[in-house]
């Protein structure tokens, strides 16, 4: 196509050459080249005819071309539309998927971390890492790093935990340092009832978790209970043997060993609670004396019963011994002369009851003396340093109990023993005037009867 257009383009400068060069002189030649040009015209016009011919079956079949180019480009579109469309929804699918397996996967991670900082604290607070210590260090790793957790972190973190588990239903005996209450430092036998009670020659051991050691009690619990230790220590395996457990771990044996005795549950009273014991201890050795000696004079009377002679040593002789005969034949004057020396016995058999009555009033009395000064010293307190501190109260608030506890417990026994010998006391005076009446009774009618 190019070089048809050259060739016209090369054929019409030829002519205008020639057209230049050959100018007709005359008419004819006028005519003549007209012709020539009106050919040479012809001729260019079907050139130019055919080259547009040629160019339109061209442009047509490149049009046809393109139009198809289109139709498939367009038909392509379409099915790379709707495969758009489907892997579009198929990529929602798969972030949404991935979003809720993220979600999961993280919430587990950070359960993971949790427990696993929280799995930290019994393990380290548990006996068991005397014998396998450096436990923790582990745990708190996984605890604290911002990485996932591997496979094989899962499971040793799992074995740890089972390994707790598994331990803490175990009586194992192994050899440990032990720090004494004195201070030294011993290697010893422990004997471990799984992650609640440890113990070493026959004493209570606690678990110090910031040093990771077994510290001997300053203070033990009562003999019972170390003796129950002592003879499980004893044992062999395979043998039933009662064991003390503290399935709190250590707090009801803190509580037990931190309770005060009884001397220091009277140093809390104070000086009241000082003088109510005193007092307790008076009263106890009062009414010993007056049991001991009702005991005695008890004895006499009933010998005195079983003997007709009169005996100066017990009360129911010395009545006995104010008749004679010159007082057979008065009665009147017999029945006073009796009344006298009843009268005479009794307060020797009741001495010591009016004090241990004041000993049992006056108890109570002090006790909430002591309550009230303690309820005074505790609001002092609330007064200066208010409500925030309850160690601050603790020294009054326990001065106001203790010291009504001592009071009532001084005072019951004593009202107690107090009613026991007022008791022994009647039915020794009852005897004293039965027999005084009944010797009255006796001497009347054998007189009464000679007089007739």
């Amino acid at each position: 196509m190019k070089q048809l257009s050259s060739v016209i383009i090369l054929f019409i400068f030829a002519c205008s050459l020639s057209y230049a060069a050959d100018k007709p002189g005359d008419l004819d030649a006028l005519l003549e080249q007209v012709k020539r040009e009106r050919v040479l015209e012809q001729q260019q016009n079907k050139l130019r005819e055919a080259e547009f011919v040629t160019a339109r079956d061209d442009q047509a079949r490149l049009l046809a071309q393109a139009k198809a180019q289109l139709a498939f480009e367009e038909q392509q579109t379409a099915l790379l539309n709707l495969a758009f469309q489907d892997q579009e929804k198929a990529l929602a699918n798969r972030e949404a998927l991935l979003q809720e397996k993220s979600g999961s996967l993280g919430e587990l991670f950070g359960t993971v971390r949790q427990m696993a900082n929280d799995s930290r604290g019994v393990l380290e607070s548990s006996m068991i890492s005397v014998q396998k210590p450096h436990r923790a260090s582990f745990l708190k790793s996984l605890a604290e790093r911002k990485q996932q957790p591997t496979i094989s972190e899962l499971r040793e973190f799992w074995l740890l935990l089972q390994e707790e588990m598994t331990e803490s239903a175990k009586v194992t005996r192994f050899q440990s340092p032990v720090i004494t209450a004195e201070g030294k430092v011993e290697d010893r036998e422990v004997t471990r009832i799984g992650v609640f009670s440890a113990f070493s020659e026959g004493k209570f051991l606690r678990y110090l978790s910031e040093t990771g050691n077994l510290v001997e009690l300053g203070r033990q619990p009562v003999d019972r209970l170390r003796h129950v230790i002592s003879d499980f220590e004893k044992t062999t395996d395979g043998t039933l043997q009662a064991a003390v457990v503290d399935p709190t771990r250590g707090a009801i044996m803190a509580l037990l060993v931190q309770a005060p005795n009884l001397k220091e549950r009277i140093e809390q009273g104070g000086w009241i609670g000082f003088i109510i014991v005193g007092l307790g201890a008076i009263g106890l050795l009062v009414a010993i004396q007056r049991f001991l000696t009702l005991f005695l004079v008890g004895r006499g009377v009933a010998r005195q019963q079983k003997q007709k002679q009169a005996s100066l040593s017990n009360p129911l002789g010395r009545i006995l011994a104010v008749y004679n005969d010159s007082l057979a034949h008065d009665f009147e004057t017999l029945q006073l002369k009796l009344d006298e020396a009843i009268l005479r016995e009794i307060p020797k058999i009741e001495r010591g009851l009016v004090t241990l009555a004041i000993l049992a009033a006056i108890a109570p009395m002090l006790g909430l003396l002591g309550t009230v000064s303690g309820m005074i010293e505790t609001f002092q307190s609330i007064t200066l340093f208010g409500t925030g501190d309850p160690k601050l109260m603790s020294g009054g608030i326990s001065q106001a109990l203790v010291t009504t506890e001592l009071g009532l417990a001084v005072a019951i026994p004593i009202l107690l023993m107090h009613s026991a010998l007022s008791s022994k006391s009647n039915r020794l005076v009852q005897i004293l005037d039965e027999e005084s009446a009944s010797l009255v009774a006796r001497n009347a009618e054998q007189y009464g009867n000679t007089g007739n």
